[in-house]
């Protein structure tokens, strides 16, 4: 194997390659697990590139009690891989192999992050405990705490660094290099902006010639302002959409309640112990307790709070009468209103004191098993430090530091997770030959999924990714001369974009990679979140399909500045997914699609929330007509929306019938003989 770097000259441009037959592209904890394996299974070529090593979700993402879900481990409760692939597979939309893979290898990549030292908790006898968690019926959940993907990602990159994997840093995804392969496109390397190098350091490109991408670079986070993402997590769904990487689910996102500083879940505990909700004007004035609009029985209200602990991700069908209309009310306030939203610990709902006896049965009894109806008339903050002191500490913990017991939490309705994603099939491979999409960038899951499915999910994906990579794509990259004849068009395109945007700038243009990507991210939150309607997906898509036409043309960056030049290429690819995503959204309704999963669409002929008043009887509340829906009623459960681009004209969609969970030989014999043969891979 051809390891060693060499340059190629493009357009006067000497530009650097590398060259392995894997590059492995995020240092997320899907990342970390693919190059640990593939150097475990014997691929130990590789490469790692990444736009930021300490950014991302996987190493600043969590909530109160992050969870890991996998097959049960532990006590009497009977529970198999076909019962955990039943519980995915029902959550609409969802393809049967993907999640009969999910459950069989979840105690493999498991107990691989045990024995990597990730300290999931196990009883004396050493079975490893878990809990319900939401869209679950067994107890399969695990949790290590608020950080368990940063333990994850931690232990991990251990095992890469003492593999001696080289990681290149500081390296932002631009292009895909591919060539026609039969039917459909074969990857051959990648394009990547070093943005460490500044103007005259010499080439800001990398280029990497590979047979095999990996592609675990989270989702799409960049896409909305209101996200609880973290920063520094931007994804790079669009380079692959416009290299025809099929999209698979795009509609299907979780939104729910989040701090926006620091960007944190507050799920869970933050909910369990009935904080007021109270907004203010944008200059912090007029506070108001505006759950008090729809839901004035207090006890009904604060059950409603308590519930969102339960039931934290936004869900359409808890939204009349239910914990997710305190999402609804929220996005009245802050997008409809303009106002800003907190939670406050520092005082009950009604300002009065704190009567555990209005609360629902449930509500009650949690509250008493956890000690807290034995405090007596207590605050919310002391309800939390009582019950989940970390959870409290954690904000202590950031900087600038948030004294809960002293000052209010600004949250708001946002952007969690990706449910859709690339296009894969049971090994993580896509349409485009040699390209694996890991972790949240992979369209893995369906509507609706089980709290930490995620993590298992991405465990699982590069698992098998590497697997099928080190089984049947150990090939040479294609010769540097070919290579060349593929990258140069890429290149020349990026350099294009980089020439005519600095030049603008430096023709006195003023730089405005900041403005549009505000404007872009703001707009999403707008008009494409978790209320979205044919009205506001067209005006949407309407916009950003000028800003894509007009790219080239129109935009200016700063060349001293390594900000603006990074800007330039992340903003690109951003509104490719923005056009791509608005698209299937469009498309979708289009379909008969009505509100499902974590998402209203408007619908003019449908209802409006309910909340029951105790012996009264049912009404609508008198909120605005956008929040007027229907249920889909899992009209589209079982069929799965797709799409393909080329980076030009419109994207086309299929709708195809999901597929179904395997039913699988078993007889051990025959397994044998073929593992024997080619490990039953292929």
């Amino acid at each position: 194997m051809e390891t060693e770097d060499h340059t190629l000259v493009i357009d006067g441009e000497e530009i650097p390659v590398v060259t392995a037959n894997t590059v492995v592209v995020g240092t997320g904890a899907a990342g970390y697990c693919a190059a640990a394996r593939l150097v475990q299974f014997g691929t130990e070529d590789l490469v790692i590139v990444t736009d930021k090593i300490r950014a991302g979700a996987s190493r600043n993402a969590g909530s109160d009690k992050q969870t890991y879900y996998k097959l049960t481990l532990s006590g009497h409760e009977p529970d198999s891989v076909r019962d955990m692939a039943e519980t995915l597979f029902s959550g609409g939309s969802m393809d049967g192999d993907i999640a009969l893979a999910e459950a069989a290898w979840s105690p493999r990549c498991f107990f691989n992050l045990v024995e990597a030292g990730v300290p999931f908790p196990h009883a004396r006898s050493g079975e490893f405990v878990g809990y319900k968690t939401d869209h679950d019926p067994r107890q399969r959940a695990t949790s290590v705490g608020p950080y368990t993907s940063r333990g994850m990602v931690e232990q991990l990159e251990k095992q890469v660094r003492r593999n001696g994997t080289r990681i290149i840093d500081a390296c932002r995804v631009v292009d895909l290099v591919t060539e026609p392969a039969g039917d459909g496109a074969r990857v051959t390397g990648l394009l990547c902006l070093r943005t460490n190098v500044r103007a005259g350091q010499g080439s800001r490109f990398l280029l990497l010639r590979c047979t095999n991408i990996v592609y675990a670079t989270g989702g799409p986070a960049g896409m909305y302002a209101d996200a609880v993402y973290p920063h520094g997590q931007w994804g790079a769904n669009g380079a692959a959409l416009r290299a025809g990487v099929r999209g698979k689910n795009l509609t299907e996102w979780q939104f729910g309640l989040a701090s926006i500083k620091p960007r944190w879940n507050v799920s869970g505990t933050y909910m369990q112990v009935v904080p007021r909700f109270i907004s203010t004007d944008a200059d912090g004035n007029d506070e108001r307790e505006f759950l008090n609009e729809a839901m004035p029985d207090l006890g009904r209200q604060m059950s409603m709070v308590f519930l969102k602990g339960y039931q934290w991700p936004f869900d359409i069908r808890k939204a009349t009468d239910g914990s997710s209309l305190v999402d609804l009310l929220v996005y009245r306030e802050t997008v409809l209103r303009g106002r800003r939203v907190f939670l406050d610990f520092r005082s009950n709902p009604g300002g009065g004191g704190f009567d555990p006896g209005l609360l629902s049965p449930e509500a009650y009894e949690y509250l008493d098993r956890a000690g807290v109806v034995g405090l007596g008339d207590s605050t919310p903050i002391q309800r939390l430090q009582h019950m989940n002191r970390p959870a409290y500490n954690f904000y202590l913990e950031r900087n600038p530091q948030i004294d809960l017991e002293a000052e209010p939490l600004e949250v708001a309705v946002c952007a969690q997770h990706n449910n859709g994603g690339l296009a894969i099939d049971q090994w993580w491979h896509s349409n485009v030959e040699g390209f694996f999409p890991v972790g949240e960038a992979a369209g893995a899951h369906g509507i609706y999924r089980p709290g930490g499915a995620a993590l298992n999910s991405g465990q699982v994906g590069a698992t098998r990714a590497a697997t099928y990579i080190a089984a049947a794509r150990t090939d040479a990259p294609v010769d540097l001369d070919h290579f060349a004849e593929l990258a140069v068009p890429v290149t020349e395109a990026a350099l294009s974009l980089l020439d005519g945007a600095t030049a603008r700038a430096g023709a006195g243009t003023e730089d405005n990679t900041d403005s549009v990507l505000r404007e872009a991210t703001e707009l999403m939150s707008r008009n494409a979140a978790v209320v979205r309607s044919r009205a506001s997906i067209a005006e949407a898509l309407e916009q950003v399909r000028m800003w894509l036409r007009s790219y080239q043309e129109t935009m200016a960056a700063d060349p001293a500045s390594r900000r603006s030049v990074n800007r330039l290429f992340l903003i690109r690819d951003i509104i490719t997914s923005q056009f791509v995503y608005l698209s299937a959204m469009a498309d979708y309704l289009d379909h008969g699609g009505r509100s499902r999963g974590s998402v209203l669409y408007t619908d003019p002929e449908g209802a409006l929330p309910r909340v029951g008043t105790g012996d009264e009887p049912e009404a609508e509340l008198d909120l605005p007509d956008i929040f007027r829906f229907q249920l889909d009623g899992g009209a589209l459960a079982e069929v799965i929306q797709e799409c393909s681009w080329d980076g030009n004209g419109e994207p086309e969609f299929t709708w195809r019938a999901i597929r179904p969970i395997p039913a699988d030989d078993e007889f051990f014999e025959n397994v044998w003989r073929g593992y024997r043969e080619n490990k039953n891979v292929y």
